[in-house]
């Protein structure tokens, strides 16, 4: 992750709170503030976990979960926004095996 630059006024106020005994380091700080952000304002949540669906970071069900919602509802978000559904590559392989398999089946038959 790039470094953030935080403006003097708000690395005083985050020293401040840890001084004062509410967090144990900046580090926690910035990681509650984060939370808050993404509670505050869900819509964060969604946006966010289709850009790392897109960008294939991670799966369906992991960002439907990021994101608050259901596959199915996560489904309906990409659908909306017109981003195609992908299917993990090892499903692909695991699906034509399964159909190699069925058709050995029936032409036994």
């Amino acid at each position: 992750m790039a470094s953030v630059t935080v403006p003097e006024v708000y690395k005083k106020r985050i020293d401040a709170v840890v001084l004062a005994g509410h967090y144990k380091n900046r580090s926690a700080v910035l990681k509650d503030a984060l939370r808050s952000l993404f509670e505050i304002k869900p819509y964060l949540n969604i946006s966010s976990s289709v850009e790392l669906y897109k960008k294939g970071e991670v799966t369906m069900s992991k960002a439907a979960e990021l994101a608050g919602i259901t596959t199915i509802e996560f489904k309906d978000v990409l659908k909306d926004r017109g981003i195609k559904i992908k299917l993990p590559e090892e499903h692909k392989d695991k699906i034509d095996k399964q159909v190699m398999e069925i058709s050995a089946i029936i032409k036994k038959r």
